[in-house]
């Protein structure tokens, strides 16, 4: 499994409350997140310095 796959799933069930990705991860993070169908729960906030910090909503985005 993709270690970030297994990211993802950690911050679904609730055993991360915030996962932190950083300027250089992000394409490849992101290949990840998007294909997957919960894709929409996921929110990610841009932060100074190139961060992302990906939380999980309880209900889908628009």
């Amino acid at each position: 499994m993709n270690p970030y796959e297994e990211k993802l799933n950690m911050l679904q069930s609730g055993d991360m409350k915030m996962l932190e990705i950083t300027k250089g991860e992000f394409l490849s993070f992101r290949e990840v997140l998007v294909k997957r169908e919960d894709f929409k729960y996921y929110s990610g906030k841009a932060m100074q310095g190139g961060k992302i910090i990906y939380t999980y909503l309880p209900v889908a985005r628009s």
